[in-house]
């Protein structure tokens, strides 16, 4: 499989992965087989995420992740779509949910990704599948289960 990563952090944010680690969790996501996947993971600040929020969601927060699908006819490569991640609140729901970070960045790529593939945890139902297959993507990555 061969994975072209466009990792952007134009705000130059510190502590972040490795691109290797960011490239493992979104192998580690896919549900379909990929012989090449170009994949935009952009990781800000609380700024630039509530913006995003509000223009795309119209919600006027900040929020951890967020999933743009890249389902256009337009594009002649493989893209699932963006992923933006905010970095500061990855560091501060760890903090307050007493997780490490790499874990907690790791289910935020995990969770992004499988949005990306059509996933999605508005109904009980969609939600329980969404969390359980999240569990299994983490424990495969020996990662500790992020809803206990």
């Amino acid at each position: 499989m061969a994975i072209s990563l466009d990792l952007q952090n134009d705000d130059e944010l510190d502590f972040l992965p490795r691109e290797s680690q960011f490239r493992q969790w979104i192998e580690a996501a896919l549900q379909a087989p990929y012989d090449q996947l170009e994949q935009t993971l952009r990781v800000v600040d609380g700024a630039e995420i509530r913006e995003l929020n509000c223009r795309y969601r119209g919600k006027d927060s900040v929020t951890n992740v967020l999933a743009f699908p890249g389902d256009s006819e337009l594009l002649d490569y493989t893209c699932l779509g963006d992923l933006v991640i905010c970095a500061p609140v990855v560091v501060a729901e760890a903090d307050a949910q007493c997780k490490p970070v790499e874990s907690h960045w790791a289910h935020l790529v995990v969770h992004g990704m499988l949005h990306l593939q059509g996933f999605d945890h508005q109904h009980d139902d969609d939600t329980r599948q969404m969390e359980a297959l999240e569990v299994k993507i983490l424990a495969g990555l020996g990662y500790n289960n992020p809803y206990i």
